[in-house]
């Protein structure tokens, strides 16, 4: 099946729609080849928790517009995103809309599925029918999970079918029903204007508040005291491994951009305002105690604003705005670990004249070296050889263009971060290593099951890196804690 993306614009790239030809009104005959099989006609009610004998004739959903979501219990996005989909759907029942959502569940048994079905109100299809399960699967070609696909009850159109309902959920909430392409249109348009009418003083104020706290907390700093500087977003938390690594570096990139510019003179000021996802506001105080720079207070509502205004779908994220109030980049964090100071003021110019001299700089690097901590011979890469975006195996932050990548295994390092040593050093420091990435992953397990029962919504759509390179795949495993507010 061929897929399709609307790219006008940044957020049009939110919907996928098939142009296979094949699509037609959901009858019920349609929606019992769809959903059914030929010795079952029903779904099973969300009041069955436990037996499968509560049911709903499929041909009762003809005329809805329905939710196909693919999901399991095992996977924590999917367990965040529920909670998010639950309240979506509940408010939207409760105004009487003609919507409706089935489960295909992923889970590993029926205990398993039983239990995480059992806070659900909406239908499932038995966890029994696997031929089912499989053929949406394949009909919709799901590759990562939870995906929730929209199909529109009078489905004769090419784009009458959504495969990104997660990301119209998370985005828009219930404005986005019924999911249709003059809906989603209408929602660019008004964020489109938003963001042409976007100021430092509409981003942070709200008709309760017009100013930030500083670092007693106590006192109150004015939003409009930001008018003409450049500003960062740190949306961050306590809570967050990634977080707490890169504050500190953030603090002190900060702080060498700060001393730069008053070195330089002509009143130009760089600020951050830390947007807290913090749990409490003891953690709040504790974490923001570490900051020199300014805050949204804890739990305001701006705070849920900006993650869905700006999309966020992780943390640490670092969002710039310029002098002038508009959006700069999303992407200040990759910023940082790329260039450290020097990415300030962090333009698409800065960018592109920082990348030229990485280019320069490459011509001089050793086609290969072998790499403290890593037993096989590494070979320098860039995007247009092999190499892309990564995650540095020795700092652990992202990186692109060039590398020193391992041809066997995937193990790739920044060309700043390469400790080069004979071959036979470097077998012995690998041993070493080995030891601590074992501690390491001790740890890592155990914030994993801290995110698991997280009361925070969190989403992964990222698909994890082949099996083939062990270390990329553990490294965005680490990394990629992802969030929304």
């Amino acid at each position: 099946m061929k897929v399709e993306m609307n790219l006008d614009n940044d957020s049009n790239n939110l919907v996928q729609a098939p142009t296979n030809g094949n699509s037609e009104k959901l009858s019920p005959s349609t929606l019992s080849s769809l959903l059914g099989s030929k010795d079952r006609d029903y779904l099973l009610c969300s009041t069955a928790a436990a037996a499968e004998t509560d049911q709903v004739k499929i041909s009762d959903l003809e005329g809805k517009v329905i939710g196909i979501y693919f999901s399991a219990n095992w996977y924590p996005p999917c367990r965040n995103f529920n909670r998010v989909l639950i309240g979506v759907y509940e408010q939207l029942k409760s105004n009487g809309s003609n919507f409706e959502i089935v489960f295909v569940s992923s889970d590993e048994d029926l205990d398993a599925f039983n239990n995480y079905r059992e806070n659900m109100p909406w239908l499932s299809i038995p966890f029994s029918d696997l031929e089912t399960k499989k053929a949406l699967n394949r009909k919709y070609d799901v590759e990562s999970i939870p995906c929730l696909v929209i199909l529109q009850p009078d489905n004769t159109k090419d784009d009458d079918t959504y495969y990104d309902g997660v990301e119209l959920i998370y985005r828009y909430g219930v404005d986005a029903f019924p999911f249709t392409k003059e809906k989603l249109d209408e929602l660019r348009r008004e964020e489109k204007r938003k963001h042409d009418s976007q100021t430092v003083t509409n981003l942070l104020t709200n008709p309760e508040r017009d100013y930030l706290l500083d670092q007693t907390i106590t006192r109150k700093v004015p939003v409009d005291s930001l008018k003409g500087k450049t500003v960062g977003l740190y949306l961050s938390a306590q809570w967050c491994m990634p977080c707490v690594e890169f504050t500190p570096k953030l603090i002190s990139i900060y702080q060498k951009i700060k001393q730069a510019l008053q070195e330089k003179g002509g009143g130009e000021d760089f600020e951050i305002v830390f947007v807290s996802n913090d749990r409490d506001q003891s953690s709040f105080e504790s974490y923001f105690g570490t900051m020199p720079w300014l805050a949204l207070p804890f739990r305001d509502p701006t705070a849920r604003t900006l993650a869905k205004y700006f999309d966020v779908q992780w943390i640490p994220c670092l969002i710039i705005i310029g002098p002038d109030g508009k959006t700069v980049t999303k992407q200040g964090r990759n910023l940082i670990n790329l260039y450290q100071e020097n990415a300030y003021p962090f333009t698409d110019a800065k960018v592109e004249s920082l990348e030229k001299e990485l280019e320069e700089a490459a011509k001089s690097l050793p086609r290969s070296e072998y790499h403290a901590g890593h037993r096989h011979l590494l070979t320098l890469v860039s995007e247009g050889s092999g190499g892309g975006p990564f995650i540095c195996c020795d700092c652990e932050e992202q990186g692109s263009g060039w590398a020193y990548q391992c041809l066997e295994c995937g193990y790739e390092v920044h060309p700043r971060c390469i400790r080069a040593v004979t071959p036979q050093s470097s077998i012995e420091d690998r041993i070493q290593l080995d030891f601590s990435r074992q501690l390491s992953d001790v740890s890592h397990e155990r914030f994993s099951a801290d995110m698991a029962t997280s009361p925070i919504p969190a989403r992964n759509q990222a698909n994890e890196a082949s099996s083939k390179f062990p270390y990329k795949k553990k490294k965005e495993r680490i990394v990629r804690q992802v969030f929304c507010f």
